[in-house]
């Protein structure tokens, strides 16, 4: 399952970059981000920096580590986590077009096994609230962003 969002930040993409790269901070952007653990650390750059993340789902804190694949700086960065069977693909891309930066969040869903798979069938129904919580990421940053 695929499911896409994006917003229009009024910033530069410096600024928008810095702030969805602060991994560190991001209980402190994210309303719904509740505690960051680092658990690696790359000495340059951000491929195979690795975190735990623990989140509000459904009202309850639900904690998934994390780590990105790919980066360049500027652009975009991708991570992946694992958990029941599922593995989750995460891509943040950042664009311009005249003065306006876009900022896109692209949420990928893969089951492994039989099991996953059978649990993957009602996500169908959990679409819309996937993409609502990944517009509420987005709008975050862009209050980081242009309040900064």
């Amino acid at each position: 399952m695929l499911v896409e969002a994006e917003i229009t930040i009024n910033g530069n993409k410096t600024a928008v970059w810095n702030t969805i790269t602060n991994i560190r901070h991001a209980a402190e952007i994210y309303r719904t981000v509740e505690k960051i653990e680092m658990l690696n650390e790359p000495v340059t750059g951000l491929e195979g920096l690795k975190w735990r993340e623990t989140r509000l789902y459904f009202g309850k804190p639900a904690a998934i580590d994390k780590w990105i694949t790919d980066a360049v700086e500027n652009e975009f960065y991708k991570t992946r986590a694992e958990m029941d069977g599922f593995i989750f693909l995460t891509t943040m891309t950042i664009s311009q077009s005249g003065n306006n930066i876009r900022l896109t969040s692209s949420h990928e869903t893969r089951s492994q096994g039989f099991i996953a798979r059978i649990k993957s069938l009602p996500m169908m129904f959990f679409r819309g609230m996937l993409k609502k919580a990944i517009l509420q990421d987005l709008h975050d940053i862009k209050t980081a962003v242009e309040q900064s």
